[in-house]
């Protein structure tokens, strides 16, 4: 049976999670509805295709050989059923209060982890389908290269066939070992830099109890949609790139936020970790993920949104100069430098320590600018979900579909029972944005 090794930041996702702190990532696609049956339809569609896509009938299993004592394999399920993966709900009139739900279910670790939920609407013109993908499964680009699979297929250009890595043997190569030992010594100078900037991370840290709790297990979703040619506007009026306005947005929302909920902005200002792919389509490992990412802080303080929005430009611009593979947000690459039983026994310790950070997770996800179907119905709207981090409340992720840009919102349904409340102050500080920027 093919296998392979999880690779070390896959391990360390796979190792983090509790049944209070699911690891899994989602996304939340509408679709209109050719006939009331079109859901029913849709269900059968994604169980008939899903047989055929070799990276849904993976599972991961623990391994405890002397070479890989403590890591984990993936390895396709010999009594893979994809009817344990496609659930087809009840008709509902809210999306998000059932895809809540949803998420805060951790996924079956003893079968291919992960799920499609399909929801019918209750108007008989719309349905929707939550994709669930463990994060040791797949990134947010592999989580859209599985879930693609499964719709209607879309006319792509070919992709060039990967270059095959040649096989490594178990001693390594003697001609190779100045590079070896001139790597391994730039990957501890890394190291070493990476936690200083850790260390200066939480230096005058000022956040809010609104983002930061124990985990209750229970989860709520919300999704907001604004026009991209909006985010334009401001984008060319006051410089910078479209993530810099959408990032800024945040800021601004969380702002309206914490002020409306009574907690107060005065002196706020969040770390926000801004993951970073660093995995290159045509010769990295298709399934592995390859994250390293940004470490800014959040203007929350700042009444004035065109400020904000400078300070998010002038950071995120420190941040790239640098590069990705060095500061406090590139924590994720020490990942590789862990043997696999240190994932093991460290999970639970790395997983608590998130809190101490980073206080909010601002992710994109990308989306193909096409049209995406199931049934031959047409998706209308898609809502990212990122995973919440142990001890935090909030997660944000964004994606641009068609013109429109969609936030997907999780949280711990127990911390932020008003989570609409910020969905809200998203959209109104789009409109503060452009206000501003006409004055």
């Amino acid at each position: 049976m093919t296998s392979d090794l999880l690779a070390p930041l896959d391990l360390a996702f796979w190792n983090i999670e509790s049944p209070e702190h699911p690891m899994h990532l989602g996304a939340l696609g509408v679709f209109s509805a050719h006939s009331p049956a079109a859901g029913a339809h849709a269900a059968d569609l994604l169980a008939a295709r899903a047989a055929a896509v070799p990276g849904l009938r993976m599972r991961i299993r623990d391994v405890w050989q002397p070479l890989a004592f403590g890591g984990a394999t993936r390895e396709l399920a010999p009594d893979f059923d994809p009817l344990d993966h496609v659930r087809l709900h009840a008709p509902t009139a809210d999306f998000h209060e059932v895809a809540g739900r949803l998420m805060e279910r951790p996924l079956e670790r003893g079968r291919p982890p992960w799920e499609a939920h399909v929801l019918p609407g209750e108007d008989g013109f719309s349905f929707a389908v939550l994709f669930k993908f463990h994060h040791a499964l797949a990134d947010g680009l592999r989580a859209l290269t599985l879930a693609a699979a499964i719709l209607d297929p879309m006319d792509l250009p070919a992709r060039k066939p990967r270059p095959e890595e040649p096989a490594k043997g178990f001693f390594p190569d003697v001609r190779k070992l100045p590079g070896f030992i001139k790597g391994t010594v730039s990957d501890v100078g890394r190291a070493l830099d990476i936690g200083a900037s850790v260390a200066l991370s939480t230096v005058g840290v000022r956040s809010s109890s609104a983002l930061t709790a124990e985990p209750s297990g229970t989860r709520r979703t919300a999704g907001v949609v604004v026009d991209l040619d909006d985010v334009h506007r401001v984008r060319k009026a006051q410089g910078g790139t479209v993530n810099d306005v959408l990032i800024a947005v945040v800021a601004g929302a969380l702002r309206r936020w914490l002020d409306e909920r009574g907690d107060g902005s005065e002196g706020v200002a969040p770390r926000a970790l801004i993951p970073v792919s660093k995995r290159r389509p045509r010769t990295a490992h298709p399934q592995g993920n390859r994250l390293s990412g940004y470490l800014i802080r959040l203007p929350v303080d700042d009444p004035d949104p065109l400020a904000r929005l400078d300070t998010v430009r002038t950071a995120m611009d420190r941040n790239k100069d640098a590069g990705p593979n060095r500061g406090a947000g590139a924590v994720a690459l020490l990942a590789d430098h862990v043997p696999a039983l240190g994932h093991r026994l460290g999970g639970p310790l790395v997983s608590q320590a998130a809190r101490l950070w980073f206080d909010i997770l601002v992710t994109s996800v990308p989306l193909p600018s096409m049209g995406l179907k199931l049934g031959g119905n047409q998706v209308t709207e898609v809502f990212p979900f990122a995973p919440l981090a142990r001890g935090q409340s909030l997660a944000v992720a964004v994606s641009t579909y068609r013109g429109r840009v969609h936030y997907g919102l999780v949280a711990d349904a127990e911390a932020v029972p008003d989570l609409d409340v910020l969905a809200r102050a998203l959209t109104e500080e789009v409109e503060t944005l452009i206000t501003a920027c006409e004055a």
